[in-house]
């Protein structure tokens, strides 16, 4: 089983502590989407949206995050012999899909100071500009992740849409707030794959430095955030390449790369 996926993406976190709560072994393959690396032919002949994660077993290939987690489950509880090792039931998923929902790119993007993000967006224009002109038969998809990005910066120029991708963010956290009040993971007394979902969400909030505003700010999150970094998943998933000053580390190693290739002209 292999695994496309990066330490940056969401979804890559959300699947990968999947992976590590279950126990399962797999071939990781990191893809910078920063650095254009989602861009490479290769990745993209298998996958042409170039998102991640991209999960492939055998000539199986999944792109949908809580596919592929349900499909881990499913691996799982074969592999165990379907000893103790239960289904994620209704309300499991349920919360799974209304995490799900929320899509992070604009409240991320928008918190990132301008001069940065423009520079990253012009420089993997650049690299999508030059995959389009080595492969001629890729060109129409690369076309359209080019569309993509002028999109995602007008998007990003309007209110209106980061306003409601915002308040879309709080509904979600005061659901899990008032559930949280009630059970100690998000659906339920055991942790599941719906704490696998938030737990991303929650890491994303404290790298952009929100965490005052939308972690602290709601008790029964604070004390659910504190417990789940405990997990041995969240610090090989996140911990790793977040926590403390290791979050700086794996930022200027990214930045630099994208500053020499500009410098240097190599997309």
């Amino acid at each position: 089983m292999q695994l496309y996926h990066h330490p940056y993406s969401l979804d890559s976190q959300k699947v990968r502590l999947a992976l590590e709560e279950k126990s399962i072994d797999y071939t990781s393959y990191h893809v910078n989407p920063i650095t254009g690396k989602n861009m490479d032919s290769s990745f993209f002949r298998m996958n042409p949206s170039g998102k991640l994660p991209v999960f492939k077993n055998g000539a199986h290939i999944i792109f949908s995050t809580i596919e592929i987690i349900q499909y881990i489950e499913r691996i799982a509880i074969v592999s165990s012999g379907g000893d103790n090792i239960p289904f994620s039931g209704r309300e499991v998923v349920d919360w799974m899909q209304k995490i799900q929902d929320w899509n992070p790119k604009f409240f991320t993007l928008s918190h990132i100071p301008e001069k940065y993000r423009f520079y990253v967006s012009k420089f993997i224009r650049r690299v999508v500009i030059a995959r389009m002109a080595e492969y001629p038969d890729l060109a129409r998809a690369y076309h359209q992740k080019l569309r993509e990005a002028y999109e995602t910066e007008d998007k990003l120029k309007n209110q209106d849409v980061l306003r409601r991708n915002k308040e879309h963010l709080i509904r979600l956290l005061d659901e899990v707030e008032t559930q949280l009040n009630k059970t100690a993971y998000v659906a339920g007394e055991e942790f599941s794959m719906a704490d696998v979902m938030l737990i991303p969400v929650l890491a994303r909030l404290v790298l952009l430095n929100l965490e005052d505003e939308y972690i602290s700010s709601r008790p029964n999150i604070a004390e659910y955030w504190i417990l789940v970094q405990q997990r041995p998943s969240y610090k090989k998933v996140i911990g790793k390449y977040f926590d403390g000053w290791k979050r700086y580390k794996t930022l200027i190693k990214t930045w630099c790369f994208v500053r020499i290739r500009s410098m240097l002209k190599r997309y």
